[in-house]
């Protein structure tokens, strides 16, 4: 008898629901992208600019998990910080738009101006599937800064 018809349907559809646990863990969530800001907020107030802009930097680092890292920006644009391209540290990117033109650096700086968290939406790549995905990137304003750690919509 084949596995199939030997655990009927209950049990396919009991396999169905695991693989989606499994292939969910893959990626970044929502809670798990606001406890890594919090995470780099409370290191950064022990530790210091400099200290955490070095630790979130770092590609092995504990501020990237998966798809999920830490960015730094300044309310100028610049970054401060990135835990996925360091090729970016340094820029000012309040120019830089998405595939569909949203100049998402600078709305994310006027949401900051408001002093308060936000969830914010665009297109950005993916560095693990290397392909321009839907993006919610969770950032906090602290002081002239911005602390970012973002999910890929898949």
């Amino acid at each position: 008898m084949s596995p199939r018809w030997k655990y009927g349907a209950p049990g396919m559809l009991a396999l169905a629901g695991l693989l989606g646990q499994v292939q969910a863990a893959e990626f970044a969530t929502k809670p798990e992208a606001e406890a890594m800001v919090r995470k780099g907020l409370n290191y950064l107030k022990a530790n210091g600019r400099d200290k955490t802009y070095a630790e979130i930097d770092k590609h092995d680092g504990q501020f990237v998990d998966r798809d999920l890292y830490l960015v730094i920006y300044g309310l100028d644009g610049v970054v401060r910080a990135h835990g996925a391209n360091a090729r970016m540290i340094g820029k000012n990117l309040l120019e830089m738009k998405d595939v569909d033109g949203k100049p998402f650096i600078r709305e994310r700086v006027e949401l900051a101006r408001k002093k308060v968290p936000f969830w914010q939406d665009y297109k950005f790549t993916d560095p693990v599937s290397g392909k321009i995905e839907p993006k919610s990137m969770y950032c906090v304003p602290e002081a002239e800064l911005i602390m970012c750690g973002g999910i890929y919509l898949r």
